[in-house]
């Protein structure tokens, strides 16, 4: 599964949560997307669903995608 990325541009009533015009990951949901939610990993660290209009899709290059992919992994490592 690819992961896929969107820029926050309307962070109203979420400024502890999302940084305006900062790009987050964006997990699948199906479900979410059919009731137009977005299943986003904020600055919490954690995924929530928010309205699909608060974000646009944006396209990364590969190589970003495993940056970020690896540097998860780290993190993960950390915790334990």
């Amino acid at each position: 599964m690819r992961a896929s990325y969107a820029v926050c541009i309307n962070n109203r009533g979420y400024a502890a949560s999302l940084d305006l015009l900062k790009v987050y990951r964006v997990l699948p949901d199906r479900d979410a997307e059919r009731h137009g939610q977005m299943r986003v990993i904020d600055e919490s660290g954690e995924d929530y669903l928010y309205s699909r209009d608060r974000f646009a899709p944006v396209a990364v290059p590969p190589v970003v995608g495993k940056v970020c992919a690896a540097r998860r992994v780290a993190e993960c490592m950390k915790a334990d």
